[in-house]
């Protein structure tokens, strides 16, 4: 029993890092239908940012902080200069450019930057290990834990309790009424992006802390996966993604402790398997919405 508490925990920090993904996915296709899978250069640049800020000098609270503003500001400018003059295009342009977008990114990453991975430096008192009874937590781990947690209520007071919160999901409820009602859906977008921007930054800390390195190709498997969450989920549903985040990280990492060694190497597999049948159960997704209405 002690040994599958401990995989819990393992899957609740797993899990927060892909729900927060997976909701930055879902704010953005509940407004304007848009799948963006250059989310996950928006948590390669947040890496970098970090990087950067610790090798001029700043404190590390300072540079996460910087590095969720180069995010939220990389998302908005992704939003304004590539997405902004599709926005009335078909789905197959608005995919087309998300990934054109997060190529053009790679390739700077690679060719300004470093094609290979840079160390990160982080704190060692972030490298300690909190006992809770039975059960050892890295505190990276808790920390993600926590975040997560605290940056899902967050989202949700926002949502409800701001103005900004509610046009958005005034948009996402009918984007052209939202026009007629004389909001400025351009400035609704812009948030929805910002926002998933600052998610993306989020997760991008607590992936860096756990790796301890940045490169260019670091997002590119964790927003496929966060991807795959909103599927399970159910796509434009906030709560779906939250769900689908936990549920993929639950999965993966319950196969990588009760696998045998030999089948391992097939964990990913196997994960898309399980996924695959609870999408024949459950086609639409597990909480599968139309709106931002409920979180």
């Amino acid at each position: 029993m002690d040994i599958f508490l401990q995989q819990l925990l393992n899957a609740l920090s797993l899990g927060g890092t892909y729900a927060l993904l997976a909701l930055g996915l879902a704010v953005v296709f509940s407004i304007i239908g848009l799948i963006n899978f250059a989310h996950g250069e928006l948590m390669t640049v947040t890496g970098y940012a970090v990087c950067f800020a610790l090798i001029w000098g700043l404190p590390f609270p300072l540079a996460v902080i910087a590095g969720l503003a180069v995010a939220m500001t990389a998302a908005f400018l992704m939003e304004r200069v590539a997405f902004r003059p599709v926005r009335g295009a078909s789905g197959t342009t608005l995919l087309l450019t998300s990934f054109a977008v997060s190529a053009i990114l790679r390739v700077l990453f690679q060719n300004l930057i470093s094609a290979r991975p840079i160390p990160v430096a982080i704190p060692a008192s972030l490298s300690g290990v909190v006992t809770i009874g039975p059960l050892h937590l890295g505190m990276i781990q808790l920390i993600s834990i926590i975040v997560t947690l605290a940056m899902l209520l967050g989202l949700n007071l926002f949502l409800h309790r701001t103005m900004a919160g509610r046009a958005m999901r005034a948009a996402a409820e009918d984007f052209a009424v939202l026009r007629l009602m004389g909001l400025r859906a351009n400035s609704v977008v812009a948030t929805a992006f910002a926002i998933s921007g600052l998610l993306a930054g989020v997760a991008g800390v607590l992936w860096v802390a756990q790796r301890g390195s940045v490169d260019p190709l670091m997002g590119a498997l964790p927003v496929l996966k966060a991807f795959i969450a909103a599927i399970i989920g159910g796509l434009g549903s906030l709560s779906g993604a939250v769900a689908g985040g936990f549920l993929l990280g639950f999965i993966e990492v319950i196969l990588q402790a009760y696998l045998p060694e030999s089948l391992l190497p097939y964990r990913d597999a196997f994960a898309i398997l399980l996924v695959i049948t609870v999408l024949l159960f459950r086609p639409q997704g597990l909480l599968a919405r139309k709106t931002l209405v409920k979180l």
